[in-house]
């Protein structure tokens, strides 16, 4: 596998200062406004005719040099399909609301078990719908354009739904990377430019351009998966940028008149995603090397859920935790720091302690009760065992920082939960974050360092140990701050970067603070936002 990034020669991308209209939404999403009210959207059909080729059973097809071939019925079934006889909401990737937005286009080279080509696939019936033929010379692989369908988000989350659809996308771009097969190199890209990722996938590149096929929305294209037959050379931006030729078919064509405008919310979100994906200075992007977990394994991949909150309560051990920090700080050099508040018997900030194996305590004190103020008012996150944090992304970060630390925060916790999985651990994503910030927290420069993302971990409870009291809170309830002071709870003190000696005085305390309570929204109707969703399956409130 190759064990550098491979990058078009263009200059540094990135650097334009953050627009006005970026600094809001960012400022907007981290504020305590909760979203208002709207009916639920359901899930459209799939925007395609005909019934697809089916992916099992697929005779495999040589690849180049008698190679190996992909096997991508095994990736897709292990990343992104929807297990047979289910309603289709619970899936290896977890989604936040389990409303699953992202969707996958194939773009098809020799020595995979498809022809080559261009898909669109179906998760639900796991099988591809061909598109249009595959460009001449194309090299062997794989290619997955990873676009978002924001509607039903956006219905559900209002103006907290963009960064949502980001971290959905890295965590589908993680699904498909671990479950690589063994004879494949695995790249991913997440700053390629939108208007490339559109004209390889065969897209409308316009996000409000109509489209009249039934089930059919505008589809934001924001990463890149690259799956290449150990042994091939294969330069990932030429790829893509070959898949973006003149081939077009399979473009629908639209039909004026037919399709209303989208609401505002919907159509402020689609522009904003639009405008964080334009990367006109690096077209093809930086594309980095995915390796697995090294104990990660297909049978680890198809027990992986998003457990329910009563079985996060017992923190894994210190071994295991800073596994899998390390996971998380090497699935993306380009990523987010990460941090890890722990309950138990000493609670605490920790990170990953430079050049050893171990924890260096980066805060004293028990973070959790504020953390779950912090993550829309749920409770259960107080009771965690551990909470792994991704944070970073200042409020003035470019446009290209902002995309980037929030697929990547996805990737990363994607990565982490499929580790933990094989380590016998369990896990469920945290992805809605208020007045989360750390940085300001710690005593430092505020609104430098925020938290996007997070991770519960639990581990099983000891044997005859019955798990500690506790209440399951509804997960996607929209909670108000709790009355009870923050000082009522264990304060947590900022610490050195090792575990002070007897002789060293303490170091001063550096209390979380309270955010207050969300504020309600100007218009709400009574309709639901979303059905109830049963415990355990894929959702971040």
């Amino acid at each position: 596998m190759p064990d550098t990034s491979s990058r078009t020669a263009a200059p540094e991308s990135g650097t334009r200062p953050a627009s006005g209209l970026l600094r809001r939404a960012l400022a907007d999403v981290r504020s305590s406004r909760a979203p208002g009210l709207a009916p639920y959207v359901p899930e459209r059909p799939f925007p395609r005719s005909g019934a697809g080729m089916p992916l099992a059973g697929c005779e495999a097809r040589p690849g180049v040099g008698g190679r190996a071939t992909i096997d991508l019925d095994r990736v897709l079934r292990l990343s992104l399909a929807a297990p047979a006889s289910t309603s289709g909401r619970l899936r290896p990737v977890p989604s936040a609301g389990a409303l699953h937005p992202v969707r996958a286009h194939l773009l098809i080279g020799p020595g995979c078990s498809l022809p080559p080509g261009r898909y669109a696939y179906d998760p639900r019936a796991h099988r591809a719908h061909r598109r249009g033929p595959a460009p001449d010379g194309v090299s062997p692989g794989v290619l997955v354009v990873l676009t978002v369908a924001a509607s039903r988000t956006v219905a559900h989350y209002g103006h907290r739904a963009w960064p949502l659809l980001l971290l959905d996308t890295g965590h589908a771009a993680a699904a498909l990377a671990v479950a690589g097969p063994p004879a494949a190199d695995v790249l991913v890209c997440f700053d390629a430019d939108a208007a490339l990722l559109s004209a390889a996938a065969g897209l409308h590149a316009a996000p409000d351009r109509p489209d009249t096929r039934p089930g059919a929305e505008p589809e934001l294209p924001l990463a890149a998966v690259r799956l290449t037959p150990t042994g091939v050379t294969a330069d990932a931006p030429g790829t893509l940028t070959a898949w973006a030729g003149p081939i077009r078919a399979g473009t629908p064509s639209a039909r004026p008149g037919e399709e209303t405008a989208a609401p505002a919310e919907l159509a402020a979100a689609r522009h904003l995603l639009h405008h964080i994906a334009r990367a006109p200075e690096l077209p093809g992007g930086t594309w980095h090397p995915a390796p697995r977990p090294e104990p990660v394994t297909d049978g680890a991949l198809e027990k992986r859920r998003s457990a329910p909150p009563d079985d996060l309560t017992h923190p894994p051990g210190e071994d295991l935790l800073a596994r899998l920090l390390t996971t998380a700080r090497t699935a993306r050099p380009d990523g987010p720091a990460w941090t890890a508040a722990v309950g138990g018997d000493a609670p605490a900030l920790y990170a990953e302690a430079p050049g050893s194996r171990g924890l260096d305590v980066r805060a004293s004190g028990d973070a959790r009760p504020t953390l779950a103020r912090w993550a829309a008012g749920q409770q259960w996150i107080g009771g965690a065992g551990a909470v792994l944090l991704a944070h970073g992304c200042p409020g003035d970060a470019p446009a290209a920082a902002v995309r980037t630390c929030h697929l990547a925060a996805g990737y990363a916790a994607g990565a982490v939960q499929a580790h933990a999985t094989a380590l016998g651990l369990r896990s469920r994503p945290i992805g809605s974050w208020q007045r989360a910030d750390l940085g300001a927290a710690l005593g430092e420069a505020p609104g430098r360092d925020w938290i996007v993302h997070g991770l519960a971990v639990g581990a099983p409870p000891p044997p005859g140990r019955a798990a500690p009291g506790f209440v399951r809170h509804p997960p996607t309830a929209e909670r108000p701050a709790a009355s009870t002071p923050l000082a009522s709870t264990p304060p947590v003190t900022t610490a050195p970067a090792s575990t002070p000696s007897a002789s060293t005085p303490p170091a001063p305390e550096a209390r979380l603070p309270t955010p207050p309570a969300p504020t309600p929204p100007a218009t709400a109707t009574t309709t639901p936002a979303a059905p109830a969703t049963p415990p355990g399956e894929e959702e971040r409130p």
